[in-house]
């Protein structure tokens, strides 16, 4: 089996860990390291790529601004940190992106954010729409609010679940080890590379080890279940030493590394998702211009829906019939039961004049939506 390159790849998500970014013994951001990555990030964007970062760093850095102590921290102490830490990691991120002409935009994400379908597709519009105008979405967990229960605790699985939600084909996660090996380096002389892994099994999962620094709350663990949540998105992964300067450039150059591979993409793997895991809560009918731009490829337009059944939330799925009442599909509905039933038959240009606020072009996006499954 082939290992795959990084020129491949058109939507790629880097996550950078607080013990890569962040210079422990002073508490301050490595600079020239951030230069060097953002260079990478660049050379990625300029031939064409579109590129998300998911960055740690902000309790490490607002830690030492607020003079905290070193050790694990209380709650309320963590998000002050993260309150203060959040400007630092945004302005510097926004600066040194900012010297090759790339505009950032910072978002804060909770678990709620990533699992809650109305949120869910809320952040997965903000994020396509930032690429689509060419920026780079600079991701972390709001720390601030952000509690022990409904946290991901570590950017290991938040970035697979951004990735998976932008539809990337491809994770990146830098950390200060090369890869995947047999057993853990430094207990195991003798624990050999693994550059490619064509399907996480359980013999993979038990060669993972334990939690690694203080700063990074994480470890091969949570990289190898962040390579399952992407691999079930489509998403191919990748762990490289991040230490070196221009970490990217140095793989894409042949640095050791390990490669997580996925037998779907992530087109492919949300429509199994929408076709086969969520339960209809209604139904849209559409007319015969409709059902036809839809087997076309099309998105649901509100103007080509004649009647809804059901009492559905945005974000819910719904199954779409056509004329004569047979399924076409089923989809993620971009309004609820209500609005649907104001803006049905209409223009999308009308929306904001019959709702009141400008809400989505789109009934049922193309990307949320699998025809063909009842």
């Amino acid at each position: 089996m082939n290992i795959p390159s990084l020129s491949q790849f058109r939507r790629i998500v880097v996550k950078v860990g607080s013990a890569l970014l962040v210079d422990r013994a002073r508490g301050r951001l490595r600079q020239a390291w951030l230069a060097a990555l953002v260079e990478d990030l660049a050379d990625l964007h300029q031939r064409g790529a579109e590129v998300l970062v998911v960055s740690s760093g902000a309790i490490a850095l607002g830690r030492t601004v607020l003079g905290l102590p070193s050790g694990p921290l209380r709650l309320e102490e963590s998000q002050a940190a993260a309150a203060v830490g959040q400007i630092a990691l945004a302005r510097n991120w926004a600066e040194a992106l900012g010297h090759h002409g790339l505009t950032a935009g910072q978002v804060l994400l909770t678990l709620a954010d990533t699992e809650e379908r109305r949120r869910y597709l809320n952040a997965r519009a903000t994020l396509g729409r930032l690429l689509a105008l060419r920026a780079i979405p600079v991701i972390n967990e709001n720390d601030t609010v952000a509690t022990t229960e409904i946290r991901y605790g570590d950017n290991d699985r938040l970035a697979a679940r951004v990735a998976t939600m932008a539809g990337a084909d491809l994770l990146v996660l830098f950390s200060d080890i090369d890869g995947l090996y047999t057993a853990p380096p430094a207990r195991d002389p003798a624990a050999k590379h693994i550059p490619l892994v064509p399907k996480i099994t359980a013999e993979i999962e038990e060669m993972a080890g334990g939690p690694a620094s203080e700063l990074s709350r994480g470890g091969m663990r949570t990289k190898i279940e962040a390579g399952m949540i992407a691999a079930a998105g489509g998403t191919h992964m990748l762990i490289a030493d991040g230490r070196v300067k221009n970490p990217l450039g140095a793989v894409a150059n042949g640095a050791r590394c390990t490669w997580f591979l996925t037998g779907s993409t992530p087109a492919t793997a949300r429509k199994t998702w929408i076709a086969g895991s969520l339960e209809p809560r209604g139904a849209l009918h559409v007319d015969a211009g409709a059902a036809r731009a839809l087997r076309g490829g099309a998105s649901l337009l509100p103007v080509g829906v004649s009647r809804i059944e059901g009492e559905f939330a945005r974000g819910d799925a719904v199954l779409i019939r056509d004329p004569d009442g047979r399924v076409l599909g089923r989809g993620l509905v971009a309004y609820d039961a209500a609005e649907a039933a104001l803006v049905l038959g209409k223009a999308s240009r009308d929306i904001e004049a019959i709702l009141g606020y400008p809400g989505r072009a789109e009934m049922i996006h193309r990307d949320d939506m699998a025809l063909g499954v009842g």
